[in-house]
């Protein structure tokens, strides 16, 4: 190849200048060797071929991603199909507990790390297990409100989230409802309840909107060709598939908590876990509702003052319990119960000692059944007694109607040995009697407890030794029930600070006075803990049903709180446990006799503290204080609060 220079250029091309062509031939060649056609080369010259890149690793893993998924995807369409999703709500619980724990774990301390206060800490906790329980439904909303109830003596962040826990559930379908009716019967509701949906006058109706929705069951009202108002109380279809998943679940998360935290906690659950699956089961529930009903009509004390509603056996199976309808106020509703009655002097409130009902408008009922199917409205209202300009009420006595509460419930306690354990405001109805006196309506009798006879009087022994201040035999009694720590537990079961014995809280906090405030708050919250271990300190002697009997004291005081504090309280409760070693079947005559001596004593003492009421209704009259309920949380508000616990009893409300 040849290039040729500026100066042979000049002499061969004389008229191009030289500028334009090298322009154009900067890149330009001559070709000078002999034109040779492209030879391949041969194979043996090249060198060995490298295989082809074939990623085996990321197809490997890409498989092993697909065949998860896929598995997951199947296992979680089994699960919601076969299993009401209790899978997926166990895993969901597992990882959230396992969250809650390491998150305590780090942070529970003076000056958490990795949170701006302890307060803090709590609120993403509390909020973390609400929106759980809410997600998970069902079981879980009954243990939730289980801790709402105990949530009086925990941190204000879990009072204020599980607060919310007594809102309605959802609703399940009405083809969900009719399939377990079906299940059960082996008929459709028509068939088994004599109704109709298309408005037939010769049948009764039902409503397939529920009247009220919980955790488990929802309830219906219905009016049977006979004349019969009654509730059915459906159970949720997906229930008897997740219980026993749920309460697997519950015992695992429980051990791994008792174990993680040092807390005896784990020998609770199995009874626990009983009370909450036997609450499943409608058959236990009519049950206790008729035994109740009998205990009731045998005592002359409450008979006429409490009422049980009938439980309609040929109309309720393991999931559905169809009872009598009751027309009543909620006790929560104050005013209602306490307004001027408009009604008759010697006339009851609807359905009160067999006042007629009067029955649904047959034309309303076929107009929804054939426009508004899904929202059915058919009971009448029957509020007439509120009058038209919805200002009257039932003009009943508050401490009438709390003084009939307190006696059924410490006659179940002292008694009897056979406590409701859920009586919270909307399991309560009161209704007006034609003498103008409350009468108190119990309902939903699916959680009960039953004591024995020997740890009956000794519960007894032990309000009536509080009442008293006889310190050696309180010790005795927790002693033998396996708790260390008296005046705690006897501070609990007052629902006030108990002042009769050694002041042992009182010296602890004196203790920690001179502490910076985030670092004693955090030391009581340790003794706290240390208190509760204390009362369980032995799981083989700790009485297993006090778990649920302070559940039902805590309600009931809040129910006394909250209606102003009419009675006192701590009188009535403390009468009925020394009346009850006089009257119980369990003694023998000569015990009999050596209790009704010192219950007469016993009387005397009790005026001591009838002073104490009276003087904080006094002040109570005079703008000067909130009643003897509000007294005796605002002591042991003080208490808890130098412990880093701060008390709220308004969960009782609703």
């Amino acid at each position: 190849m040849l290039r040729l220079s500026s100066g042979s250029f000049k002499r061969c091309c004389p008229n191009v200048p030289l500028q334009a062509a090298t322009r154009n031939t900067h890149s330009r060649y001559l070709q000078t060797q002999q034109f040779e056609p492209f030879t391949p080369p041969l194979p043996s010259s090249l060198p060995k071929p490298s295989p082809p890149k074939t990623y085996r690793r990321t197809l490997k893993w890409a498989r092993r991603l697909f065949y998860a998924a896929a598995a997951t995807g199947v296992a979680w369409a089994l699960d919601r199909q076969f299993y009401a999703s209790s899978l997926t709500r166990s895993a969901r619980t597992f990882r959230l507990g396992l969250l809650v724990a390491l998150d305590y774990k780090i942070n529970f301390r003076a000056h958490p790390p990795l949170a701006d206060s302890i307060p803090a800490l709590h609120y993403r906790n509390a909020e973390r297990l609400f929106d759980l329980l809410r997600t998970n439904g069902g079981l879980y909303l009954k243990i939730g409100q289980a801790i709402a109830m105990q949530s009086a003596i925990l941190p204000p962040e879990f009072q204020k989230m599980f607060s919310r826990m007594f809102d309605d559930a959802p609703q399940n379908s009405w083809d969900d409802i009719e399939q377990v009716i079906r299940e059960d019967f082996g008929k459709s509701p028509e068939e088994v309840f004599g109704v109709s949906f298309d408005g037939d006058p010769e049948k009764g109706v039902l409503e397939r909107t529920a009247r009220a929705s919980a955790s488990v069951a929802q309830v219906h009202w219905a009016r049977l060709k006979d004349g019969r108002e009654v509730a059915i109380k459906i159970q949720k279809r997906e229930i008897a598939n997740q219980v026993n998943w749920d309460l697997w679940t519950f015992k695992v998360v429980t051990w791994i908590y008792a174990w993680y935290f040092e807390l005896p906690l784990y020998s609770l659950v199995p009874y626990i876990s009983e009370r909450l699956q036997l609450e499943t089961n409608f058959m236990n529930e009519a049950d206790n509702s008729e035994r109740m009903a009998k205990l009731v009509a045998g005592e002359s004390r409450l008979r006429g003052r409490v009422y049980i509603p009938k439980v309609y056996r040929e109309l309720s199976s393991k999931r559905v319990m169809t009872a009598e309808w009751i027309e009543g106020v909620r006790l929560w509703d104050k005013d209602s119960l306490t307004r001027k009655w408009i009604g008759k002097s010697r006339q009851g409130s609807p359905g009160c000692k067999g006042a007629p009902l009067d029955p649904p408008n047959q034309e309303n009922i076929i107009a929804l059944a054939h426009h508004h199917p899904d929202d059915e409205k058919l009971k009448p209202s029957r509020d007439w007694w509120k009058g038209a300009d919805g200002k009257g009420g039932l003009g009943l006595s508050l401490k009438d109607t709390m003084t009939t509460m307190i006696d059924l419930f410490s006659a179940q306690m002292f008694l009897w040995g056979w406590v409701h354990c859920d009586p919270h405001p909307g399991n309560i109805f009161i209704r007006r009697l034609p003498s103008g006196k409350p009468e108190l309506v119990l309902i939903d009798h699916g959680l009960y407890v039953h004591m024995q006879p020997e740890f009956r009087h000794q519960y007894c022994l032990f309000w009536k030794s509080l009442m008293t201040f006889d310190n050696k035999t309180i010790g005795e009694i927790v002693k033998s029930w396996g708790i260390n720590n008296a005046d705690v537990f006897a501070s609990a079961t007052l629902m006030r600070p108990y002042t009769g014995g050694d002041n042992t809280i009182s010296n602890e906090i004196k203790g920690l006075s001179g502490k910076e405030k985030a670092e004693r708050a955090f030391e009581m919250q340790q003794k706290m803990r240390k208190s509760v271990k204390n009362i369980l300190s032995d799981e083989k002697k700790w009485p297993q049903e006090l778990i649920f009997i302070g559940r039902n004291l805590r309600i009931v005081q809040g129910n006394n709180q909250f209606l102003g504090s009419p009675v006192n309280r701590i009188k009535i409760t403390g009468n009925w446990a020394s009346r009850s070693l006089v009257d119980s079947q369990d003694l023998s005559y000569s015990e009999k006799a050596k209790n009704l001596g010192r219950h007469l004593l016993f009387k005397v003492v009790l005026f001591g503290s009838d002073v104490v009421f009276y003087a904080s209704k006094f002040k109570q009259f005079f703008g000067l204080g909130g009643g003897m309920e509000d007294e005796m949380e605002s002591q042991m508000k003080k208490i808890a609060k130098d412990f880093g616990v701060e008390l709220n009893h308004g969960v009782f409300e609703g």
